[in-house]
């Protein structure tokens, strides 16, 4: 698996205000690694997600990918709202190319949706998106996940299940991940990349990039 950031820059406008998510990023993640994605709130870490995930287009430069890469686990706008939360399972199994029946039953079993399994996604809570989110995204394997505040889901029974499972993942899969907990951080990840003003800095020392992290939001 590679996953290789080539000149990368993005910068949005808001309220005629320019934000600069990304200002000439170039990293190549190693192959493997669980690698926390640190940084303040409002930094860009979803918005680089979604960049690698292939959402969301760079202004300039280039992401190189070499094996399978998730959508935002954790991040469940792509799912078709009419579509009940199974056809949406299907409509992946599809576009993944894997066995449609197998990924069903594992998403019906582990988003614990019961009924609503077979209802449209509009009628969902946003916490049963995010189960539905996560069960079908665990049910396909990827070489890479990108994971978006996944063990903020649901309840903590839901919580230590997904985090068991994606630990389980881990053991033949690599990860980015965002999260606002560091005992997770320390839980899933072994190094680290720190997003503040638009650079990005990978730390091969996990404890090395928290550090780097907590010193950026002192100094606010």
């Amino acid at each position: 698996m590679t996953l290789r950031l080539e000149h990368v820059s993005k910068t949005f406008v808001l309220k005629g205000a320019r934000k600069v998510i990304a200002d000439n990023i170039t990293l190549e993640v190693p192959k493997g690694r669980s690698i926390a994605l640190l940084g303040r709130n409002g930094a860009g870490k979803s918005s680089l997600l979604n960049m690698i995930a292939g959402a969301i287009q760079p202004d300039s430069g280039r992401i190189v990918t070499l094996g399978t890469v998730s959508w935002p686990v954790g991040f469940s706008g792509s799912f078709h709202r009419d579509l009940t939360g199974a056809q949406n399972a299907k409509f992946l199994a599809r576009v993944y190319g894997v066995d449609t029946g197998e990924l069903l039953a594992f998403v019906e079993d582990f988003a614990g949706l019961g009924a609503h399994f077979h209802q449209p996604v509009h009628t969902y809570s946003s916490g049963m998106r995010s189960r539905l989110g996560f069960a079908c995204s665990m049910g396909i394997h990827f070489d890479i996940y990108l994971v978006d505040e996944v063990t903020a889901v649901g309840d903590a029974a839901f919580k230590r299940k997904s985090e068991a499972l994606f630990m389980n993942r881990l053991n033949s899969s690599g990860a980015l991940f965002v999260s606002h907990s560091m005992a997770s951080v320390r839980r899933v990840c072994d190094a680290g990349a720190v997003l503040e003003n638009g650079r990005l800095t990978y730390y091969d020392d996990l404890d090395e990039a928290i550090s780097v992290h907590d010193r950026n939001m002192r100094i606010g």
